[in-house]
C-alpha cells in the first residue's frame, strides 16, 4: 500500500470515508436503496398496526367471553330453578334427605328445631319421626317445600333451594 501524500489550500472541515462499491452506486441504485428504506418504515408500521389491532382483539375476545360466561352461568342456574320448582311442585322430592342433610351440618346435636313447610311436616309425621329422635319440628308457612331451617343453641342454618342456587351460580362464575 503506498502512501499518498495531498496538498491542499484549506483546511478540511469534515472527511467521510467512502466504500468503493457506494461510490459506484449509480443514481438508480439510490433512489432504489431510499425506496426500500421507505417500505421498511412502513412495513414497520403496518407491523405494529397488526400487533396493536390483535392485541385489541384479544382483550374483546376476552371481556366478551367473560360476560357470555356469567349469562350462561345464570341461564343455568335459572334452568335448574325452574327443573326443582317444577319437581317440589310434582312432590318429585323426599324431605327428610333434605332434614338429614341440614342435620348432618348442624353445630350441636342438642335441643334441635327443624321448621318446615307444613306440606313437609305432615309427610314426616306420616313417614315417622324415630329416625329424628332428639328433633322438634315446628310448622312454618314461611319456608317453602322441599326446604327447612333448623335451630340449635349454636345457630342457625338454611337449607333453602334459592340460597343453593346463588351458590352454585356464584361457583359456575368463578370457575368460568
Amino acid at each position: 500500500m503506498a502512501t499518498v501524500l495531498l496538498k491542499l489550500a484549506r483546511p478540511v472541515k469534515s472527511i467521510r470515508v467512502c466504500d468503493a462499491s457506494a461510490a459506484a452506486l449509480n443514481a438508480e441504485q439510490i433512489t432504489l436503496m431510499e425506496d426500500l428504506k421507505k417500505q421498511k418504515i412502513l412495513y414497520q408500521q403496518a407491523c405494529r398496526t397488526v400487533q396493536a389491532i390483535s392485541d385489541n382483539f384479544k382483550e374483546n375476545y376476552e371481556t366478551i367471553f367473560a360476560q357470555r360466561n356469567e349469562e350462561i352461568a345464570r341461564l343455568s342456574v335459572e334452568i335448574a330453578r325452574k327443573v326443582l320448582m317444577q319437581a317440589v311442585k310434582d312432590g318429585d322430592y323426599e324431605i327428610e334427605n333434605v332434614i338429614k342433610e341440614i342435620l348432618q351440618n348442624a353445630p350441636s346435636q342438642h335441643e334441635l328445631v327443624v321448621h318446615l313447610n307444613p306440606k313437609d311436616l305432615a309427610a314426616i309425621q306420616q313417614i315417622g319421626t324415630e329416625a329424628f329422635a332428639d328433633v322438634a319440628f315446628v310448622p312454618d308457612n314461611n319456608i317453602g317445600q322441599a326446604e327447612c331451617v333448623l335451630e340449635s343453641p349454636k345457630g342457625i342454618i338454611k337449607s333453602l333451594i334459592d340460597e343453593h342456587l346463588e351458590q352454585i351460580e356464584r361457583a359456575l362464575t368463578r370457575a368460568g
